[in-house]
């Protein structure tokens, strides 16, 4: 996995990646872009993407998340929710969904993962793995509305993402 903190790592990580780089837009109130990573090789692409961001918990005192995109059985979702294999397991997706997030207008829903000391939820948006990741536990109460996503490998998107501190939870 390599990891970026600036925009020409995301141009780059945008210009190999076979998968969606989601982006939250806008971002949630306070909340900041702190890095982005890939999964992959130079023969296939970035088969995984991970957006990091970093801002308030709902609940007091910071808050980091991180969403990933990434082909199914990859892996990299599970690994950051803390789980042993590459997927959410068996009991993934057998109640009610526990969130939703919009994309084009759409809503795709996200399950509950159990995952240690974080909110982990999981779902599929267009064929690909979507996984939500928080720290702490109590960050995931920024879920409670569906949360609007943006792929930024799409074309005439001017943003101008606020940058915050490099996130400790990519790697190197």
């Amino acid at each position: 996995m390599t990891a970026a903190f600036t925009g020409e790592g995301l141009a780059e990580l945008l210009r190999s990646a076979a998968v969606p780089v989601w982006l939250p837009w806008p971002l949630p109130t306070g909340w900041l872009v702190s890095g982005f990573a890939g999964a992959g090789d130079e023969r296939s692409g970035a088969r995984g993407s991970a957006v990091a961001l970093s801002g308030p918990n709902p609940f007091g005192g910071s808050g980091e998340m991180l969403i990933i995109s990434e082909e199914l059985g990859l892996g990299l979702g599970a690994g950051f929710a803390g789980l042993p294999g590459p997927d959410p397991g068996s009991d993934f997706a057998v109640s009610k969904p526990h969130a939703f997030v919009q994309v084009s207008k759409h809503e795709f829903p996200l399950w509950h993962v159990e995952a240690p000391r974080r909110a982990a939820f999981a779902g599929e948006v267009h064929g690909h793995w979507l996984w939500l990741v928080l720290w702490p536990d109590t960050a995931g109460l920024l879920l409670a509305e569906p949360l609007a996503l943006r792929d930024l490998r799409d074309g005439g998107q001017d943003l101008n993402l606020p940058y915050g501190a490099r996130s400790p939870l990519l790697p190197g």
